[in-house]
């Protein structure tokens, strides 16, 4: 039950429940198991889940409740119904921007000599911005992370997506024609962006074959998001106290996260050059073989390939 329920900080360690104990044991009822509130507070807190205030993390909410939720109630759906069809399904988010030079990292770590870094983190002393844009298979549990050198725009997000078709998705998920994506509403992947659209037609539906679905998460629930836990944060896990001196440090940190429960990571260099504010034409976004979902059509589409 709590498969879509948890949420997670990409930061840390931290994770939360979203339904209440009451929603929980009312839905374990209708399973079949006669259990109380206090069962499901025992077995949360035996999970390691337990009650904290809230802590705030970025503005803007959805509006309306209603739609927040049943746009969660369509993502598990939609979840269930490629699951049990055997199809892929990804999920994608960029991680926070990483300064690559020699700069405090939090976190601790037992030695007997604390590293020396720099007193300031002066974007003029790096030796660039690197912009990760992070893919999660789901039914695999193996991450891929390309490292951008430039902006974090949807020509670099759904190129990030083509290359990991190309080089792990189809040879994990051989004779598939379907895809499954769960998204944010995030610069290079919103719901709003003609462009996102554009690409993935242009980049991954069309050269592949591939027909794609994509459901959003609702503004402010990006934390849901399966990339955010179970991969960003193990990967800020891996190196966290280690400074991020050079690019082939950071890949490597990537490609070495590793968990108990069987994740890899695959990790690769990006060093193309993408321009913010490349728009489409209407013409070309008007083009695009888009077919929205009754329920919450501005979340929830399929792009097919071109006819």
């Amino acid at each position: 039950m709590l498969s879509d329920e948890v949420a997670g900080d990409p930061m840390s360690e931290r994770t939360w429940v979203r339904s209440s104990v009451r929603k929980l044991a009312d839905g374990l009822r209708e399973q079949g198991f006669p259990v109380g509130n206090n069962t499901v507070w025992r077995l949360l807190k035996q999970m390691g889940f337990s009650m904290k205030t809230n802590v705030k993390t970025r503005r803007g909410v959805t509006r309306d409740p209603a739609a927040r939720d049943e746009q969660f109630r369509y993502i598990v759906s939609q979840r269930a119904a490629f699951t049990a069809a055997g199809l892929p399904m990804i999920s994608v988010d960029t991680k926070k921007k990483e300064l690559i030079g020699n700069f405090r990292n939090k976190g601790r770590a037992w030695c007997r000599q604390p590293l020396e870094v720099n007193e300031y983190d002066f974007s003029s002393e790096a030796e660039c911005l690197a912009v990760p844009f992070g893919i999660y298979d789901l039914s695999k549990n193996a991450g891929y992370v390309v490292v951008g050198m430039s902006h974090n725009t949807p020509e670099f997000a759904v190129t990030s997506i083509a290359r990991w078709w190309r080089e792990q998705g189809r040879a994990a998920h051989p004779g598939l024609n379907q895809l499954l994506i769960l998204a944010d509403g995030g610069p290079s992947n919103g719901s709003r962006s003609g462009a996102w659209k554009v690409y993935l037609q242009e980049m991954v539906c069309n050269p592949f074959g591939l027909t794609i679905t994509v459901c959003h998460y609702p503004p402010g629930c990006s934390k849901w998001n399966p990339v955010e836990y179970r991969l960003f944060s193990e990967i800020s896990k891996n190196w966290e106290r280690s400074p991020l001196r050079s690019l082939s440090i950071m890949l490597g940190y990537i490609r070495g996260t590793t968990t108990t429960k069987g994740l890899t990571v695959r990790a690769r260099l990006d060093e193309g050059i993408y321009k913010k504010g490349k728009k489409p034409t209407r013409e070309e976004v008007e083009k695009v073989s888009l077919t929205s979902h009754p329920v919450c059509p501005s979340w929830n589409y399929t792009v097919s390939p071109a006819r």
